[in-house]
């Protein structure tokens, strides 16, 4: 891209901002603030951190190539889930702050035992350092490179940076740094979206430019990507595992103050997940009708923000959008690292480690964090070299784990006799099935009979299907093995009826619920 003065000015004056905040975030000694920002944080910052940290590549590009592509369809994950964010404030948010606990895999400990602890942990780790880690920094390489930069520095400068400031300023740096990000990201957006719409004609234009089919939210149930069956069944258990048992998410909940905090954020985070389908999916549509003009060749759908961005916007402009861009995949690493390194220091070190001191365990983050930022810089020179189609079927990776792990925690909460045995048979019958779809994807061409046909199985069906296995696992086994359960466990199960103790956010997840159907029928 050609980039004036301005747009580095812009860069740099996010560069700066950034560090400013994350030096005034700085954290001495205290553990309890590095990891859950002193569990101090108000509804806004939870929600702004829990939306920007959900925004990574597959958003940025993904989404407006499949916007480009298909059309509105893609953005069913996104509507949905404010709806399992909805789940998060009301079914799971009491339980967490009860515990007291720092990591999703403590949870299950007080629940289950230690053996869940250590697998959920030890899975969470491994597949961070393998999708979100990875896939980010090649995604912040590819954004320096439109810069004009080379790979190597592109991914250095984006790991480096990144590492700095979660390094010093911990969860609390990566929480205030995600509010500065969300806006700029939201702000680049709808410029790119403005600009576009100028350069067709307007809204008008823009509709007689692209496809009737493009503005259908539900597809058919046959559809090879995005079936109605497997939106309503599949992709709740999905957002289930990743918005609600993930600590990559529920660390920013875990910071609230209080529960009505913790709630409210969670809500806000449902209505700011409402906008992916209007600030990415429809500036891929617009890139399209572009396209389809003649303004620029698009070779590829996922060329369709980088072909705006460089096309459409004028000097200055472009600037603040890529510094939006890098704020949404900086925002996403920061969080990884922080995560991550939270899951290093509380489930296994103190685990081993009871007496460590508040220093310690603070030491022992930053630590965790440096030795992923240098695992994440290890990573670069393959990173040339790996084809598109790999990191695609990486990322699947987390569409087979997340079914067993939602399948532990809803039964977790609602079947009191759900125990140890049962949750590890789960967890294990689970991840061995979900390797076997992996498998089949990769060698699917030398596949016939009873593995193709489960290979062919689309992947929301599969996650639905593998959830209802996992569950009937978790429930026989358990029955078979049946015991007290554990004293830890009895105040983290549902014994009554819900009970709405402020009124507002009550009304606020009413008007959540109201929106999303009101989208569900004007784009259906």
């Amino acid at each position: 891209m050609d980039l004036s003065n301005l747009d580095f000015l812009f860069i740099a004056l996010y560069f700066v901002a950034v560090f400013a905040v994350a030096r005034w975030a700085y954290q001495k000694d205290s553990a309890e603030d590095y990891f859950l920002g002193g569990r101090n944080l108000s509804w806004f910052v939870i929600g702004a951190s829990l939306f920007a940290s959900n925004i990574g590549s597959e958003h940025l590009i993904g989404l407006a190539g499949d916007g480009a592509k298909g059309g509105v369809a893609v953005a069913q994950f996104e509507i949905l889930a404010g709806l399992i964010l909805l789940l998060l404030a009301w079914l799971f948010v009491p339980f967490y702050l009860k515990s007291g606990v720092t990591t999703m895999p403590e949870f299950l400990e007080m629940r289950y035992g230690r053996p869940a602890r250590n697998y959920l942990s030890f899975i969470s780790i491994v597949s961070y350092l393998l999708t979100k880690i990875s896939v980010t920094i090649f995604a912040g390489a590819v954004v320096f490179e439109a810069m004009g930069f080379s790979f190597w520095l592109g991914a250095s400068l984006t790991v480096v940076a990144t590492g700095i400031y979660t390094a010093l300023g911990g969860l609390r740096a990566v929480i205030y740094t995600d509010t500065i990000q969300v806006i700029l990201m939201i702000v680049g957006a709808i410029l790119v979206s403005y600009f576009g719409l100028q350069q067709l004609g307007g809204i008008q234009a823009f509709r007689a430019e692209v496809p009737e089919t493009f503005f259908k939210i539900w597809r058919p149930s046959t559809d090879s990507t995005f079936p109605w069956t497997g939106i309503v069944l599949g992709a709740p258990i999905l957002g289930i595992w990743y918005w609600c048992t993930d600590q990559f998410i529920v660390q920013r909940v875990l910071s609230a103050k209080n529960e009505s905090q913790a709630r409210k954020g969670s809500i806000f985070a449902g209505y700011l997940k409402i906008l992916p389908l209007f600030i990415f999916v429809f500036p891929g549509m617009i890139a399209f009708a572009l396209a389809e003009k003649g303004f620029f060749t698009m070779e590829k759908a996922d060329h369709a923000l980088p072909l705006l961005i460089s096309h459409i916007l004028p000097g200055g402009v472009r600037g603040l959008v890529l510094a939006g861009l890098l704020a949404a995949l900086m925002s996403s690493l920061s969080s990884v690292f922080n995560s991550c390194s939270t899951l290093i220091t509380y489930d296994w070190y103190k685990t081993r480690n009871p007496q460590a001191s508040q220093k310690d365990l603070f030491r022992v983050g930053q630590i965790s964090t440096v030795f992923l930022v240098l695992m994440g810089m290890a990573w670069i020179p393959f990173m040339q070299y790996i084809s598109s189609s790999l990191f695609t079927y990486i990322q699947s990776v987390q569409a087979y784990i997340s079914p067993p792990v939602a399948a532990v925690f809803l039964w977790g909460l609602f079947y009191k006799k759900a125990n140890l045995y049962g949750a590890m048979a789960s967890l294990l019958c689970g991840f061995v099935l979900g390797l076997l779809r992996f498998v089949c994807e990769i060698g699917q061409a030398q596949l016939d009979g009873w593995l193709l046909a489960i290979t062919n199985i689309n992947f929301l069906h599969f996650a639905f299907l593998l959830f209802v296995i996992c569950s009937l696992v978790l429930v026989f086994v358990s029955m078979w093995t049946y015991d007290s359960p554990r004293e830890s466990a009895r105040e983290l199960m549902i014994r009554g009826p819900f009970k709405v103790k402020d009124p507002i956010d009550a009304l606020l997840s009413l008007g959540l619920v109201l929106i999303i159907i009101i989208i569900w029928v004007v784009f259906s």
